[in-house]
């Protein structure tokens, strides 16, 4: 896709403004005191990625999204945001938006999430998550970029959980080509520090639930039941529904992202609850706050789905200051709220 710069202001997007963090959020080294940098966020138009937008601008930063709009939304993207169209798999693209816009922070979101699709086409996995974050980090070296905060997995790359809640040294045992294309840039990230001196802080996110998830989509269970409970429809388990996930809400992961300007350096930090939720708990608490009493329809399970993950975030704590503040039924009341506000995903 080729690039094409946007009006100087783009449209707002439509989360409430509890997306927004709080002096609550930020831990005991956040404050609210105004970032004074430019900062670039790729992938910003999509659900975590303009969330995290909405953070920087509320905290005074100048922010530009870079977003081929193949799974983001324009109506995402903060009104205050510079906006950038192109893929990372276009360095001519990549390259101009860096020129023009200079930043000091590069927060990169961008990338191919589907899972499934990278079991079926992995090649187009790493050329977009692994050869498009190398034409990011080249122009990040060309253009005087300072810091990358990497969003990375921590549900997709350890693998089947050893030990639970799993530590950044758990063995890495990604069992998808997605899993293994994120870890691949965690090394490049080690690397370009060594060689070219680009700081970074890796933070490696479990299942991120909120506003702005799509519900049609692969991943998300939290949005796709929402969305067919909203409808009365009953919501597909594939399995017996005992799989455990660590489900933590996008705001909490906004806060991290925001503590990462100024500390983390060369750090991998997951992001979690150290608590494990069924997907059996999704749908009795999604009943519970919706007034419904739908069973779940039970399909045959899909061969080679992790059964138990969920992660210990006690470095992100002790080195970020960071610590989950929202309880999974209240960020799923928000995000109830939310699809019933706006219908879910515009159309």
């Amino acid at each position: 896709m080729g690039f094409r710069p946007a009006p100087p202001r783009s449209l707002r997007g439509h989360g409430p403004a509890s997306n927004v963090p709080n002096q609550d959020l930020l831990g005991s080294r956040g404050t609210l005191e105004e970032v004074e940098m430019r900062i670039l966020v790729t992938g910003g138009a999509g659900f975590i990625g303009s969330n995290v937008v909405d953070g920087f601008v509320a905290r005074g930063a100048e922010v530009a999204v870079f977003d081929n709009l193949s799974t983001g939304r324009r109506e995402f993207i903060h009104r205050d945001a510079r906006f950038f169209e192109g893929d990372l798999t276009d360095p001519a693209a990549v390259d101009r938006c860096l020129a023009e816009f200079r930043p000091e922070v590069v927060d990169h979101h961008a990338a191919q999430i589907d899972v499934r699709h990278s079991v079926h086409d992995p090649v187009h996995d790493a050329r977009t998550n692994v050869l498009g974050t190398l034409t990011l980090l080249q122009g990040c070296t060309r253009h005087g970029v300072r810091k990358l905060i990497y969003a990375s997995t921590g549900g997709a790359l350890y693998g089947e959980a050893r030990f639970l809640p799993a530590t950044e040294d758990h063995p890495v045992n990604p069992e998808s080509p997605y899993g293994v294309s994120k870890h691949t840039v965690e090394h490049y990230l080690y690397l370009w520090k060594l060689l070219h001196g680009l700081d970074y802080t890796i933070l490696r996110y479990p299942n991120v639930y909120g506003p702005r998830q799509n519900p049609l989509g692969e991943a998300g269970v939290n949005a796709i039941f929402i969305g067919l409970m909203m409808e009365g429809k009953r919501p597909s388990i594939f399995g017996t529904g005992a799989q455990v996930r660590d489900y933590l809400y996008v705001e909490d992961v906004v806060a991290a992202n925001l503590l990462s300007l100024s500390a983390g350096s060369g750090e991998i930090l997951n992001l979690g609850t150290a608590t494990g939720t069924s997907v059996l708990d999704i749908v009795r608490e999604l009943n519970s706050l919706m007034g419904l009493e739908l069973e779940p329809i039970f399909e045959p399970a899909r061969p080679g789905e992790i059964q138990r993950i969920y992660l210990d975030a006690s470095r992100a704590r002790r080195l970020l200051g960071w610590e989950p503040k929202i309880p999974f039924r209240e960020g799923l009341r928000r995000t109830v709220e939310w699809f019933r506000a706006t219908k879910g995903v515009p159309a």
